[in-house]
């Protein structure tokens, strides 16, 4: 991104595209504070923002909390539902984008009636054919809600073929709502569409592990070995001070590791007077406890 401004600051003229490419490459960095930046001097500069510019902004807005704007992807699913309305009373056509948002943000908040309404109003009144992202929106608000059997119904009634991201959200539904048969069923699914698919291993195993089917956690992990699969290792990310940290199972790189492993302690003796206990039951049993 260094790069990239000190070419931007030298372009003897700069339009919409390069503005937008600025605000977009900040948002994807993890620099969410620069993007707003940017798109405040970019208006300052008399050049006026397009859909695209726009959409990167509100990615940075939402990144930063800046609830006024990133309202679904903050949990204030209401608010998203409302915004959507505001936006049709005023007379702005919805358009597949929005339609994709507004189930999404139903889903977080559990409102299924609703997102179901928005889904059928697509194409009556809106005459808008839902894509295979709208499908997928559907799949998981219902198998969120823990309707499996239902979402299972909806997927084989879609109109357009079930894609990879179709069946690995209803499997991680059935993990999450332990319905061993769904689950079984799902990743065989899954095996004959994507058998290099390491998440539908992993989740197959976590179901059976977590139903304390320890035979079973090392058949499906076996069936790993045998045809190769590695599992890519997990991430986690946290924003502080708009600075996007990432780690992963046993990082030492971070520069303020001892420190976050001290407080990490910390808070595990802290949790203990509440009755809280680490979920473990993911892990093999022979595992000692410790290690665990």
């Amino acid at each position: 991104m260094d790069k990239a401004r000190e070419l931007f600051d030298t372009m003897p003229e700069r339009d919409v595209v390069s503005w937008t490419a600025m605000i977009a490459g900040y948002t994807q960095n993890g620099s969410a504070g620069k993007a707003l930046e940017t798109f405040k001097k970019m208006q300052l500069a008399g050049v006026k923002p397009d859909s695209a510019a726009f959409a990167s902004i509100f990615t940075a807005c939402a990144k930063l909390g800046v609830l006024e704007v990133g309202y679904a992807q903050n949990g204030l699913c209401r608010d998203a539902l409302n915004v959507f309305e505001l936006m049709k009373h005023s007379g702005t056509y919805p358009d597949i984008v929005s339609f994709a948002c507004v189930p999404c943000a139903c889903s977080h908040a559990g409102l299924v009636d609703e997102g179901c309404t928005y889904f059928n109003h697509m194409s009556n009144p809106y005459c808008i054919m839902p894509t295979i992202g709208h499908y997928v929106c559907i799949v998981d608000l219902l198998a969120r809600a823990g309707y499996l059997e239902d979402t299972l119904n909806f997927i084989i009634k879609m109109p357009v073929k079930p894609v990879v991201v179709v069946w690995m959200c209803f499997l991680g539904a059935c993990r999450s709502h332990m319905n061993i048969g769904l689950g079984v069923f799902t990743a065989t699914s899954l095996f004959d569409l994507d058998p290099n698919n390491a998440a539908t291993y992993v989740l197959l195993s976590n179901i059976y592990a977590e139903l304390g089917m320890g035979d079973e956690v090392q058949n499906v992990r076996r069936l790993m070995k045998d045809r190769g699969i590695k599992k890519i290792p997990g991430r986690s990310w946290i924003d502080g001070h708009k600075v996007v940290h990432a780690f992963s199972v046993g990082d030492l790189s971070h520069p303020q590791t001892q420190d976050i492993y001290e407080k990490m302690e910390k808070m595990a003796w802290e949790t203990k007077p509440t009755d809280y206990f680490p979920d473990s039951r993911q892990l093999l049993d022979a595992m000692e406890e410790k290690e665990k």
